[in-house]
C-alpha cells in the first residue's frame, strides 16, 4: 500500500497540475466556469488506478485549484460572485461521484480477474490431477499461480502439515500440503480463506482416489493369488504328489522307464510351479510399485537371444541398423519371453512363430506374430489383466515393459495373434 501511494501521490499532484494548465490555456475563449468540470479527467485515472480515498483528495484539490487560479478574486479562496459557490459545489460533487464510480468499477474489475485467477488455478490443477501427475509435480506446478493469487512475489508448498521455518508463515492447505510464505510479505487473507480449502480439497480428493484404486488392485490382486492357489497350484501339485505316490507305492510294479517317466513328470510339474511363484512374485512387485529398472545399452539381438528358451517354432528378423536401448535387460527379457511363450502356447502345433525387429525416430519395436486365433478388439486390452487368459504372463509382459518406459500392445493381423514391445531410443 505505502508502494502504491509513493506513486499515486506524485501521479495525482500531476494530473491536477495538467488539467490546471489545459484549463489555463483554454480561458481566454471559453468561460471559465464551464472549465471546471475538465478536473473529472484529473479525478478519473487516480480513481481507476489508486482507488477512492485519493480520488476524494484530488477531487477536493482539483476544486482548491480551480478557485484559487480561475475563479475571482484570483489567488484567494474567497469568491466574489455566489454563482460561483454554486458551480464550484456542483464540480466538486460530480468530481466526487465519478471518482467513487470510477473507483467501485475499479473494484468490481479487479475482483472478477482475481476470482477468474482462482478459478483458473483450480482448474489447471484438477487437470494436471486427472492426467495422472504425482502430487509432488502438481503442487510445484501450482505454486507460481497460487503466488499471484495471493499477491505475493513467491511461495512454496510442501506435501503434508509442515512447521515454518525461522521468518516464513504457514498457510494450511487442510491437511494435504502446507503453504510457506515469507513472513515479512503481506497475504490476501481472504483470498487465502476462500483458495486454499478449495485447492487442498481437490488434492484430497486425489489422494482419496488413489488410496481406492491402491486397495481395488489389491483386491484384484487378492482375487488371482486366489485363483492360483485353488488351480494353478493346485494342479502340479496334485501332479507332484500322484507321481511321488506311485514311486513309494509298494503294491506297484515300476520297471526303470516308469520311474524315470514319474520322475521326469515331478521335474517338470516341479519346474511349471516354480515359474508359477515366480510369476506371482514378480505381478505383486509390479502392482505394488516395487520394481526399480537397472538400465544399460542393450541392442535388439541381445534381448531377443536371451529371450529365445531354444524352441525351433521360433523365427527370428532381426534389424541389423537399430539402435541400442537404455532399459534393464532382464526385465525386458522377461516381458520378450512372456510374449513369445504365449505366442507358442496358442500356436497350432508345427506352426512358426515370427519375432521381428524394426525400428523408427523414437522407438525400437520387437513383433511377435503367431498363427494361433488371433485376439479379438473387444479383448485387447482385457487379455493382459491377471489370469485373463489363463496365466500371469502378458500381464507380467506389461508391467515390465512400463517400468522401462516402454509398452505393450495387441494389434489386429489377419494372420493371427501379434504383439508388440515397443521401447523408447
Amino acid at each position: 500500500m505505502r508502494r502504491d501511494l509513493l506513486v499515486g501521490v506524485p501521479a495525482a499532484a500531476g494530473a491536477v497540475a495538467v488539467v490546471s494548465a489545459l484549463i489555463a490555456l483554454l480561458e481566454r475563449h471559453v468561460p471559465v466556469l464551464s472549465l471546471g468540470v475538465l478536473y473529472v479527467f484529473a479525478v478519473l485515472p487516480v480513481a481507476l488506478l489508486w482507488g477512492t480515498p485519493l480520488a476524494l483528495a484530488v477531487s477536493v484539490a482539483s476544486m482548491l485549484a480551480f478557485n484559487w487560479f480561475f475563479l475571482p478574486p484570483k489567488h484567494t479562496f474567497q469568491l466574489s460572485d455566489g454563482a460561483n459557490w454554486l458551480a464550484l459545489a456542483v464540480y466538486c460533487v460530480t468530481a466526487l461521484v465519478v471518482g467513487f464510480l470510477a473507483a467501485r468499477a475499479r473494484r468490481r474489475s479487479a475482483d472478477a480477474e482475481q476470482r477468474r485467477r482462482e478459478a483458473s488455478l483450480l482448474a489447471d490443477a484438477a487437470a494436471d490431477l486427472l492426467r495422472g501427475i504425482p502430487e509432488e509435480r502438481a503442487l510445484e506446478k501450482a505454486s507460481e499461480p497460487l503466488a499471484a493469487a495471493l499477491r505475493v512475489e513467491a511461495l512454496r508448498i510442501v506435501p503434508g502439515v509442515q512447521a515454518p521455518e525461522e521468518g516464513e508463515r504457514a498457510l494450511p492447505m487442510r491437511d494435504v500440503a502446507t503453504v510457506l510464505v515469507d513472513s515479512e510479505l503481506e497475504v490476501d487473507d481472504a483470498v487465502a480463506a476462500r483458495l486454499l480449502p478449495a485447492l487442498g480439497a481437490l488434492f484430497a480428493v486425489q489422494a482419496d482416489a488413489l488410496e481406492a484404486e491402491a486397495l481395488r488392485r489389491s483386491d484384484t490382486l487378492k482375487t488371482a493369488l486366489l485363483r492360483a492357489v485353488s488351480h494353478d497350484l493346485r494342479s502340479p501339485l496334485t501332479a507332484i504328489l500322484a507321481s511321488a505316490d506311485a514311486l513309494t507305492n509298494d503294491d506297484l510294479t515300476l520297471d526303470e522307464a516308469d520311474r524315470a517317466e514319474l520322475h521326469g513328470a515331478i521335474r517338470h510339474e516341479a519346474e511349471r510351479l516354480n515359474r508359477l511363484v515366480g510369476d506371482l512374485l514378480d505381478l505383486s512387485r509390479l502392482e505394488a510399485g516395487a520394481v526399480e529398472p537397472h538400465r544399460e545399452l542393450w541392442s535388439a539381438d541381445e534381448l531377443v537371444g536371451q529371450a529365445l528358451d531354444g524352441d525351433e517354432r521360433v523365427q527370428v528378423e532381426l534389424d541389423h541398423a537399430a539402435p541400442p536401448v537404455r532399459v534393464d535387460g532382464a526385465q525386458v527379457e522377461r516381458a520378450l519371453a512372456n510374449l513369445i511363450g504365449n505366442a507358442l502356447k496358442f500356436s497350432p502345433p508345427g506352426s512358426p512363430v515370427l519375432v521381428r525387429v524394426e525400428h523408427g525416430a523414437t522407438e525400437l519395436r520387437f513383433h511377435v506374430v503367431d498363427h494361433g486365433p488371433g485376439t479379438r478388439a473387444a479383448d485387447r486390452e482385457s487379455i493382459f489383466r491377471p489370469f485373463h487368459s489363463g496365466g500371469l504372463g502378458l500381464a507380467i509382459a506389461r508391467g515390465f515393459a512400463e517400468v522401462n518406459g516402454g509398452a505393450v500392445w495387441a494389434q489386429d493381423d489377419p494372420t493371427g495373434g501379434h504383439f508388440v514391445l515397443a521401447l523408447a531410443t
